[in-house]
């Protein structure tokens, strides 16, 4: 007896075509959160050989649209996917290098914040990102202003 892969079965629980191009972005995106297309599109290449740029473009979109992954687009940025989904967290950006990490959500149950005008939407999600400067790049700035200082 065989185990299916947990991924196919996602795949077909989502209604599906389980191909190779689809397990490996999923794969992909999977092992690396935040991930752009074209990191996505190189790491599914050394997978599988040769796979167009479309395909990947395609399965993630597919992958998006049934939601087994969603897809973060921080303003000035490539748009970036992973596969946290369901628990409506947010992010995180350096407005130095760019880096991504999650946040959970800000307070309370999905959708975290309650609109003050909701326009008569019924509203189940709130995106935040939040952007400041990441550890390893504030501690550079620090040490490069230290060196340009002038000894007093």
């Amino acid at each position: 007896m065989t185990t299916e892969n947990p991924v196919a079965a996602k795949l077909r629980e989502s209604g599906l075509r389980v191909t190779a191009p689809r397990l490996a972005v999923f794969n992909v995106v999977d092992k690396k959160a935040h991930i752009p297309a074209e990191d996505v599109a190189s790491d599914v290449r050394a997978q599988l050989g040769t796979v167009s740029t479309q395909t990947v473009y395609d399965a993630l979109r597919t992958l998006v649209e049934v939601g087994l992954i969603s897809r973060l687009e921080p303003a000035g940025h490539p748009a970036l996917y992973e596969t946290r989904i369901g628990d409506n967290h947010h992010h995180v950006v350096c407005r130095e290098c760019g880096r991504v990490e999650d946040v959970s959500c800000a307070i309370g149950e999905a959708p975290c914040l309650d609109a003050a005008e909701d326009h008569g939407f019924t509203i189940d999600e709130a995106e935040i990102v939040y952007w400041g400067t990441c550890p390893d790049c504030a501690k550079s700035a620090a040490a490069t202003k230290a060196a340009e200082s002038p000894p007093r």
